[in-house]
């Protein structure tokens, strides 16, 4: 699967620390993140890390093309709905456009935890339910 990673400023530690902990499972996928969120994500987890440009200068709307793309899997996102920077991604359209090409999205640490464990489960496969193989 192809998953990307973004954080806002007072959430990228917290993306750090999950991509620690499941650095077994991410490190079994494709990942792709915004660029300071990439840099520390690689950094701390030695995992292969596609870094697009950082937020603020539009790696998110990187991650939105390829979401429309159907190039991305699932979009962990964590955001801090209570210190938002105008400089930080605008996660609305990234959020409808998951809900259009009916991708995963997190935007906390509890959901993410539960995608992470469904994964691992190999729970997510939900492309061969809409579009079943002939």
């Amino acid at each position: 699967m192809n998953i990307a990673l973004i954080a806002h400023d007072a959430k990228k530690e917290l993306m750090t620390q999950f991509c620690i902990a499941y650095c077994g499972i991410l490190s079994k996928h494709n990942i792709c993140a915004t660029g300071i969120t990439g840099k520390l994500v690689a950094e701390a987890t030695g995992l292969k890390v596609v870094r697009f440009l950082s937020g603020s200068q539009g790696g998110d709307q990187q991650i939105a093309a390829r979401i429309g793309y159907n190039e991305i899997d699932l979009l962990l996102m964590f955001r801090d709905p209570l210190n938002r920077k105008p400089s930080e991604p605008n996660e609305e359209n990234l959020l409808r456009l998951c809900d259009v090409h009916n991708i995963p999205v997190a935007t906390n640490i509890a959901t993410a935890e539960a995608l992470i464990h469904s994964l691992e489960r190999g729970d997510l496969d939900w492309r061969d339910i809409v579009n079943p193989k002939a």
